[in-house]
């Protein structure tokens, strides 16, 4: 085992830089990644290292960028692009959903689209409007697409690699306001598929499913319930499209109870669907209804007020008391 401790910065940018010596077709683009190495410093350092002919600054056009990596995909390579918040993805959706995600469907087969679409997402740092949001579910939904979401800096820097190695095109979301945090990353092999759940802390009285950025926050609530005698056991989805609900189901069956925990809207979200799942495998099993602890059905407010819209520790204990009482 070799580990090293390092930010999900880090961790995503050692990551990529082990794709693109594996392999010269990896090619790095999007706005200000070259030089600057990209808002959040993700790419700093590539393009020195790897030239502008495989890092490159592309204009502020997302919808030119998707086009281009789509484009590339026809002479073999595996472009990663980057969008450079959530907020900015939707001028490029039309060619991600119509395009990215059908190519290899519309070609029967023939056609591979090894794109890696890099989407920082979610709030929780005090940003302005249109760079706190969280579209996740809207990719999740769209057939043809795979979407990823890690939380560790660990995840990150192996998902990131297993994601461009895919022949799928991936979205790969991730989250922001964790990009500062640090934790081991054992950079000489990973035990996990890309395409699997995980269970991070075990337990037994009621089940916390998420992912991304409400990782930390579950495992904070989960730490925070022992004081009332409560084992609370958190659940990684690590990847939202597939969904793999093995360890969800097995966990439900266990427990009983069940809450699901996301910054994206109520409405239609993750949770919903996760939530029909769980209902459909464990309805024998489960003790009171499927909660739901999420974003509220409107924009993303101002960020004086984020605190208010985004889950927290008390929502999210809150949520379990209401299961358990509904027992």
């Amino acid at each position: 085992m070799t580990t090293e401790k390092m930010t999900m910065v880090k961790a995503i940018n050692s990551g990529l830089r082990a794709s693109m010596e594996a392999d010269s077709k990896v090619v790095v683009m999007g706005e200000d990644i070259g030089r600057l190495g990209g808002v959040f410093r993700v790419t700093e350092g590539l393009q020195k290292d790897f030239g502008d002919h495989r890092v490159m600054d592309t204009p502020l056009a997302e919808s030119a960028i998707v086009g281009t990596a789509i484009g590339l995909t026809f002479r073999g390579f595996r472009p990663v692009i980057e969008i450079q918040f959530d907020g900015f993805v939707y001028p490029a959706y039309d060619q991600i959903v119509s395009q990215v995600a059908r190519m290899h469907f519309r070609s029967s087969g023939k056609v591979r689209m090894p794109v890696v679409i890099r989407i920082p997402y979610g709030g929780g740092i005090g940003a302005v409007e249109h760079h706190s949001d969280s579209p996740e579910g809207q990719f999740a939904m769209t057939a043809g697409l795979k979407v990823v979401a890690p939380s560790t800096p660990h995840d990150a820097h192996w998902m990131i690699q297993q994601a461009i190695a895919s022949d799928d095109p991936i979205v790969f979301m991730e989250p922001k306001r964790r990009y500062w945090e640090s934790g081991q990353v054992d950079t000489g092999s990973t035990d996990l598929p890309l395409w699997s759940s995980q269970v991070v802390r075990p337990g037994r009285d009621a089940t916390l499913i998420t992912y991304g950025p409400m990782v930390k926050t579950c495992l904070a609530s989960a730490e925070a319930a022992v004081e009332d005698g409560l084992e609370l056991e958190v659940i990684d989805l690590r990847t939202l499209s597939p969904l793999d609900l093995a360890p969800v189901v097995e966990s439900v069956r266990r427990t009983g109870h069940a809450v699901v925990v996301h910054e994206a809207a109520r409405t239609l979200g993750l949770g919903a669907e996760i939530a029909a799942r769980i209902t459909e495998e464990c309805f024998f099993s489960l003790e009171a209804p499927v909660q739901r602890v999420t974003g509220y059905d409107m924009p993303y407010p101002p960020s004086r007020a984020e605190e208010e819209f985004l889950p927290g520790l008390d929502r999210i204990l809150d949520a379990v008391d209401r299961a358990l009482q509904e027992s």
